[in-house]
Order: structure tokens, then sequence, then C-alpha cells
């Protein structure tokens, strides 16, 4: 586990940021797995919809690390990266990081996962993506 303390990245901001709940947790007290994942889909969504300037559809979530555990109260801030476009593809590299409600200066990298998404027309069929 890396349990390394960090910031938040200075030189971005982030996608979505928000608070877990606890209806957000499993049968030990932690933050459901599942529930962080639906985040870091949505944050990746979003970076690849601004890209592919309309809709996307997940396709593929090529990479995912949970690094530490996620706590009720921690703020959640999931930053988000286009790091590849094909023709219709966009592939985002998401990194979650948490401020711990206890100590606001202990920041903690929790999650990093690398999600593929294809822009979609309306009819919901791969469409190409802009290349520049």
């Amino acid at each position: 586990m890396n349990d390394k303390i960090t910031t938040l990245p200075k030189d971005k901001q982030p996608v979505i940021r928000l608070a877990p709940m606890p209806a957000d947790t499993n049968a030990a007290g932690d933050i459901f797995g599942g529930w962080i994942m639906s985040q870091v889909d949505i944050a990746g969504s979003i970076a690849a919809a601004r890209r592919a300037d309309g809709r996307v559809v997940t396709v593929a979530v090529n990479e995912f690390q949970f690094h530490q555990p996620v706590f009720v109260g921690d703020l959640v801030s999931c930053y988000a990266d286009v790091v590849r476009v094909g023709r219709t593809s966009i592939t985002t590299f998401i990194e979650v990081f948490v401020e711990r409600k206890k100590k606001q200066d202990e920041v903690i990298k929790v999650t990093e996962a690398t999600v593929t998404y294809v822009a979609v027309d309306k009819q919901r069929k791969p469409r190409p993506v802009d290349p520049n």
C-alpha cells in the first residue's frame, strides 16, 4: 500500500470533488470500492466528453489500483487527464486524492485508474474524434 502523504496537484483543478456519506460504506465501515469506481468513471467521462465535444460511453477499464481506503468525512478529489486519442476512442488517466477529515493538511493519493471511452453520435454509434 502506498500511504505517502502528498499534496493536491497544484497545476490543475479537480474534475469532481465530493464527500462520501455513511450510506456509501461497505460492511467494514470503509467507503465501498464500487462507489469510488463510480466517481472515477464520472470524472474520466467528463474529461473524455470535453475532448470529444459530445457524448462518450465507457468501453474499458484498463487499469484500476486502490492504494488506501477512503472514509466517511474525507474530502475526495478526482483529477482526470486525457492521455490518448484514437479515431473514436479517448483514454483518460484518473487520480483520486483525499483530504482526511481529522487533519486537513493530510492529503493521500488513494486510487488511480486508466479508463477508455468511445465518442458516440445520437444513434449511439461510434463517431470520429477530432485528432487535434
